[in-house]
């Protein structure tokens, strides 16, 4: 398929403005301390960067385990979301997590979250290649609706469980912080996983469940969010950082 530069440039608008929209409502619950903006695009690219390494990897798994044609088999999705979300974490933990910025443990939240909206981005911008190309803008806003409140969202929910994990074993020893993310991460594959299940292996019937799912997610990440800055604020004298 020929694809113009005028089609990869919406595409790219697509995908990127719904990201900087969830990003500025991350900001936001973070701004009393706000991070370094190079440190936020550094954490934005580094997960733009995941996508095209991750393509690759995913049509290995496509061509090497079982499937439950015309969809994808349980084990393709399970080894889908193990790969972006083992991924986005790598590319965190490579270009943001070690950085001297990186001092507090809500920054390791705040960054796990935008190196998955990077993420988020350039996928996003993948799927509306096609509707755009072919003529289809209302296919095209309807489907980069349905990832703004649905995908994008599965991938903050997703790498913010590896984020808590680092978060709350910030200041214990290394072998513990190890299984925290550990755990992270299997909560975060299993997550990302169970969203996919219900949206492709039952032909969309159960895409208000997904949708449940990742809601309830997001109830809860707000909830370990204020915990986490409660515990930030409270030593902190009051209108200062």
């Amino acid at each position: 398929m020929n694809v113009s530069p005028e089609t990869l440039g919406y595409a790219f608008l697509g995908g990127i403005l719904p990201a900087l929209i969830w990003l500025y409502f991350l900001l936001k619950e973070d701004a009393r301390c706000p991070e370094p903006r190079h440190m936020i695009v550094i954490a934005l690219v580094a997960g733009m960067l995941g996508v095209p390494l991750v393509l690759p990897l995913e049509h290995l798994a496509v061509t090497t385990l079982p499937q439950a044609d015309p969809s994808p088999g349980l084990q393709v999705i399970i080894a889908w979301a193990t790969i972006e979300e083992t991924a986005k974490y790598a590319l965190a933990a490579l270009f943001v997590l070690w950085r001297r910025w990186v001092d507090e443990s809500v920054d390791l939240v705040v960054y796990m979250i935008t190196t998955a909206l990077g993420f988020a981005a350039i996928e996003n911008m993948l799927f509306l290649i096609q509707p755009l190309a072919q003529g289809h803008l209302a296919a095209g806003i309807a489907t980069q609706n349905l990832r703004f409140v649905g995908s994008t969202l599965v991938h903050v929910i997703a790498s913010s469980a590896i984020g808590f994990s680092l978060a709350f074993s910030y200041k214990l020893n290394r072998a513990v912080r190890a299984i925290a993310v550990s755990i992270g991460l299997i909560l975060a594959v299993s997550l990302h996983a169970i969203f996919n299940f219900l949206i492709i292996m039952r032909d969309g019937s159960h895409t208000l469940t997904a949708f449940f799912v990742v809601w309830t997610g997001a109830v809860v990440f707000l909830a370990l969010f204020e915990i986490l800055k409660f515990f930030r604020y409270r030593r902190l004298p009051k209108n200062t950082c």
